[in-house]
């Protein structure tokens, strides 16, 4: 029973540290400029800011988005890593 306990306390404290890294990647921002198309976008990847002038060609934007998803997904690595001593419980490490 003990066991079980300590399980779910465990699993508490995960999950309470996956809602402090989405806390703190909401915080993070990357800004991409690519041609005459900037896409500024949150480190849990949502964009917050489209602009580009005059007639863009749509692939422009979609090449720029996706550079800036790249660049939001090495900002969650990062954190990912900086919390990494207290997630080695997912990794099956002790």
């Amino acid at each position: 029973m003990f066991q079980k306990f300590q399980q779910l306390k465990e699993l508490k404290r995960m999950r309470d540290q996956a809602m402090e890294m989405q806390r703190a990647l909401e915080q993070e921002s990357v800004t991409v400029e690519k041609d005459e198309v900037k896409v500024i976008m949150t480190g849990n990847q949502k964009i917050t800011k489209l602009e580009f002038e005059g007639d863009v060609d749509p692939d422009k934007v979609a090449d720029v988005i996706n550079d800036a998803l790249k660049e939001s997904q090495k900002v969650a690595a990062k954190k990912l890593q900086e919390m990494g001593g207290g997630l080695q419980g997912l990794l099956g490490s002790r």
